[in-house]
């Protein structure tokens, strides 16, 4: 993972930059499309010719749905619509959940049906629902049908964003992909965006991980405190972890001419859950809005069917980030937190002092990792129990007021990093001070993160990736 995280940055990106911006402009959706299929055969050789399938198919989808809609027949024009999204679902259902599938049924019936073992395609669950957008919104006349096979796979293969996303549904760059405009704007925004994500990636979510990794092993004796301490760097662990690959992806967006959308809006300065799933993952929570909960009915049937619609999206959510029950349960959790918001309590969150409405949602949310950290509800549940005491446990020890005395500096910068008081200092300092002093400052200060997230990168053996599981 060192290896690869090094050849990324140092001989890979730079090669790829080097050859796009060199060849004329009509043929720089090839070298992506090359690029971004070498990248992805470079960690999933085995699976390459899924993505491939899913590209063509949803190209040749397209092509049917925009004839039949031109020709004003619009039940064939639905039945090529039916046909991508029940492919697509298929071979996302059939690689990702078979086997859950498989191990209940032999636990409920007392069967042996044999697993298939798959490993799951990196990144499959991004791109599958990348492609149906394009179809969906192209049966609702939404965007233009892409004739050019290369175009549309680069916008599929896209490898800043491949693998973990955010989901770049086709309409946000429909414009950019055959009439971009690249300009030293942008790759300097670009430059200074993916830096960045990798600080965050390598300086923050690497090291609070490490606390998590030690505590939830049982490297250190259990107590009140210290799996309190545990779940919370957890919470920062995939905050980070996440929010830095997007800025990595957003930022090598910018640098190829594309502007992907947000992904994070300090999610955890929230004052209730409706409002931290405004913030968290918004490309995910976007795409299931549009695509499931609006076609449902969304709340224009009444408080009932708003509910049930929102309870449906909930679970959709939870399995779509992985095949066991703990995921189910987590959408679950959230919906009928959601749920109960909607029906009153968003209201009074609204009302009361927003130090109390913070604290509720950073509790629930907390809880909710408890649940999508591990890979069991049992492990979920005695987990759990610690974080309330179960069984007499110790409230505190000295393993506790070690970690917590050698972690205290760590997890201050994590908790301002989280919010948005940088950049609120960053844009006064801009208003108060010489702008040239600024721009100097910020540059010394990005190639001082950059060359401390390579040292790190370099030494670090404990450099996970979270969402390469979903």
């Amino acid at each position: 993972m060192v290896f690869s995280s090094i050849f990324f940055l140092f001989y890979f990106l730079p090669f790829v930059l080097i050859v796009y911006f060199i060849v004329p402009r009509k043929f720089r959706n090839y070298i992506l499309l090359i690029s971004s299929l070498i990248f992805y055969a470079w960690g999933e050789p085995k699976y390459i010719w899924i993505m491939l399938f899913s590209t063509f198919l949803d190209y040749t989808c397209g092509k049917r749905i925009h004839y039949n809609n031109e020709k004003k027949n619009f039940k064939k024009a639905k039945l090529w619509l039916l046909v991508s999204i029940l492919i697509n679902l298929s071979l996302l259902g059939f690689f990702k959940y078979s086997d859950f599938i498989i191990s209940n049924f032999n636990n409920a019936l007392n069967t042996n049906i044999p697993l298939f073992n798959l490993i799951l395609p990196i990144g499959i669950s991004f791109y599958t629902f990348q492609t149906m957008s394009y179809t969906i919104d192209l049966y609702r006349g939404k965007v233009d049908v892409q004739n050019n096979l290369i175009s549309f796979g680069t916008y599929v293969t896209l490898f800043p964003q491949l693998i973990a996303g955010p989901i770049v549904r086709y309409k946000t760059v429909e414009k950019e992909i055959d009439n971009r405009i690249e300009s030293f704007h942008l790759v300097s925004e670009g430059i200074k965006r993916f830096i960045i994500g990798l600080a965050k990636k390598v300086l923050l979510a690497n090291n609070i991980g490490l606390v998590w990794n030690n505590i939830s092993k049982g490297n250190y004796e259990s107590s009140v405190l210290i799996s309190w301490l545990g779940i919370i760097a957890f919470g920062f662990q995939i905050y980070f972890d996440f929010s830095g690959y997007s800025d990595m992806a957003i930022g090598l967006g910018k640098i190829f001419g594309f502007n992907f959308l947000e992904n994070f809006n300090y999610p955890y300065m929230s004052r209730s859950i409706t409002e931290f799933w405004r913030r968290w993952h918004i490309s995910l929570g976007s795409w299931f809005k549009e695509y499931v909960y609006i076609p449902l009915g969304g709340n224009k049937r009444g408080l009932k069917v708003q509910i049930r619609n929102i309870l449906i999206v909930w679970a959709l959510t939870g399995i779509w980030h992985g095949a066991s029950w703990n995921f189910l349960v987590w959408g679950i959790y959230f919906g009928l937190i959601l749920a109960i918001e909607k029906l009153f309590l968003y209201d009074v969150l609204e009302k009361i002092p927003g130090i109390f409405s913070r604290l509720y949602s950073i509790f629930l949310i907390l809880i909710s990792w408890v649940i999508f950290a591990f890979d069991s509800l049992e492990q979920s549940f005695i987990f759990m129990g610690q974080l309330f005491g179960k069984e007499s446990l110790a409230f505190y020890n000295s393993d506790f007021l070690y970690l917590i005395t050698s972690n205290i500096i760590m997890l201050v910068v994590l908790f301002v990093a989280s919010t948005d008081i940088p950049k609120k200092i960053w844009k006064s300092l801009k208003k108060k001070y010489n702008p040239n002093l600024i721009y100097m400052s910020e540059n010394i200060f990005l190639l001082l993160i950059f060359i401390l997230s390579i040292s790190y990168l370099v030494d670090q053996s404990y450099n996970p990736f979270l969402y390469f599981r979903f």
